[in-house]
C-alpha cells in the first residue's frame, strides 16, 4: 500500500471523522472474549491497566460491557471511550451517571487516532486499544497511517484491535496491530450455530482486507482453504458445528498454513492466522 498520511483534522481537533456510530448490546463480545483469553496475559502483566475503546458510537454500552468482563482479568482495569464528536460524549457520560457506575473505571472523551488531547489520558499508555466499526468507514490508503499513529500511543508490547462486525455479533474479524504499527494476525470468529461455511466472514473483513477479497489474493486464498477444509470434515457434522469447526482449522494446519492459537480457541468458532499469511 502506498504511503499516506492519517487523516487530518484542524490543529487541536480530534484525527479522524465522524462514523455512523451504530452499535448494540452484546454486539462485540467475540472481541472481548479474545481480550479475556489470549490476550489475558498482556492484561495481566501490565502496571498500567489501561485499555481505550476507540470510536465506540452512539452509545456507551459496549464500551461498559468491555470493563465488566476485563474486570473478570484485571480487576483495577480502566477503560477511557474515546469519540471524535462532542454530542456522543456526552450522552455517554450522562448514560453511565443514569446507570450509577461512575466509579467503575469507564470514562469518555473526545479524541481520534491520537487518542485525546494530552491531558485526556495523562501521559499513559494504553496496553489495548480496540477500534470496532471504525475504519471501515475510512478510504482504505488511511488505515495503515491510522494503525501507525495509534501505535505511537500504545504502551511496550501493547496492541491495536481493528476489527469489524455484523450488527448483531454473530460474525467478526479482527487484525491485531502491535506497538510498532505492524499487523501481527488476522483473527476470525463466527457464530457456529447455522453456520454454512467459514468464508460468510468475508463480507466483514477488515477494510485492508475486504477489498482483497478476490482471486489471487492470499486473504481470498486462506477463506477458500478454510471452506474446503469446512466441506472436508462434513461427516463430523453429526456430532456438532463446534467438533467439525476444530478438525477443519486443524486440517488447514496440517495444510501448511500458519494457524496460532490452541484448540479451545476453534471450539469457540474463533481461528486467528498470522497476518503475513492473508497478505499484510
Amino acid at each position: 500500500m502506498p504511503a499516506s498520511r492519517p487523516p487530518q483534522r484542524p490543529a487541536g481537533r480530534p484525527v479522524g471523522r465522524p462514523t455512523r456510530g451504530t452499535t448494540g448490546t452484546n454486539r462485540l463480545r467475540r472481541l472481548d472474549r479474545w481480550l479475556t483469553g489470549p490476550a489475558a496475559a498482556l492484561l495481566r502483566a501490565t502496571d498500567d491497566p489501561l485499555v481505550v475503546d476507540l470510536g465506540y458510537g452512539a452509545s456507551h454500552t459496549t464500551t461498559a460491557e468491555l470493563a465488566a468482563r476485563l474486570r473478570v482479568v484485571r480487576p483495577d482495569v480502566e477503560v477511557v471511550g474515546l469519540e471524535i464528536d462532542p454530542e456522543r460524549v456526552r450522552l455517554a457520560t450522562e448514560g453511565l451517571t443514569r446507570a450509577g457506575v461512575e466509579a467503575s473505571g469507564v470514562r469518555f472523551a473526545l479524541g481520534g487516532f491520537e487518542l485525546g488531547a494530552p491531558d485526556v489520558l495523562g501521559g499513559r499508555r494504553p496496553v489495548v486499544v480496540r477500534a470496532a466499526n471504525v475504519l471501515r468507514q475510512y478510504p482504505v490508503e488511511e488505515v495503515e497511517p491510522a494503525w501507525r499513529l495509534v501505535a505511537q500511543r500504545l504502551a511496550p508490547g501493547g496492541v491495536l484491535l481493528d476489527a469489524t462486525c455484523d450488527e448483531i455479533g454473530r460474525r467478526a474479524a479482527w487484525i491485531v496491530v502491535d506497538d510498532d504499527g505492524a499487523p501481527r494476525s488476522l483473527v476470525i470468529s463466527l457464530r457456529q450455530a447455522g453456520l454454512e461455511r467459514p468464508g460468510v466472514v468475508a463480507e466483514r473483513l477488515p477494510k485492508v482486507l475486504i477489498e482483497r477479497n478476490v482471486p489471487g489474493e492470499p486473504v481470498h486464498a486462506w477463506l477458500a482453504a478454510l471452506d474446503d477444509a469446512w466441506a472436508r470434515e462434513a461427516p463430523l457434522a453429526v456430532f456438532g458445528a463446534r467438533q467439525r469447526f476444530a478438525a477443519a482449522c486443524a486440517r488447514v494446519r496440517e495444510d501448511g498454513w500458519p494457524v496460532l492459537g490452541r484448540p479451545a480457541r476453534w471450539r469457540l468458532g474463533e481461528v486467528t492466522v498470522a497476518a503475513s499469511a492473508v497478505g499484510l
